[in-house]
């Protein structure tokens, strides 16, 4: 499968599932682990968890593995590695003290997209 695949995967899940502040981080030439990284913001604890498990579902209908997830009910910061895309599923207070965008942009170009699932 085609990283490009992937991401879309990741991202049609994440807007359909009412993720918000969908932000797709391009990491390629700054990380060795992975390609992209998308962030997203849910309402809850349980949303995260849910949003991730719906990646997880939609990823393994089209053959694709999950290496590993990270959190669960009670955190306000699920981690979803599928390889070449890791999903950041936070709360609104948990990617404001983090700052996972502007912490990845150091140094960078701005070829971050973003997505508003609100709309």
């Amino acid at each position: 499968m085609q990283v490009e695949e992937l991401l879309k995967i990741v991202e049609t899940v994440l807007d359909d599932h009412k993720g918000n502040n969908i932000t797709t981080l391009d990491v390629r030439g700054k990380t060795s682990f992975t390609d992209y990284m998308v962030v997203v913001t849910g309402t809850s604890d349980r949303h995260l968890k849910s949003l991730c498990d719906y990646v997880v579902e939609e990823a393994k209908k089209k053959g694709y593995r999950p290496l590993g997830i990270e959190g669960d009910l009670g955190s306000d910061w699920v981690l979803l590695d599928l390889g070449d895309v890791i999903v950041h599923a936070m709360t609104s207070q948990a990617r404001g003290f983090y700052q996972l965008e502007k912490l990845w942009s150091v140094g960078g170009d701005s070829s971050n997209t973003e997505q508003d699932a609100a709309s």
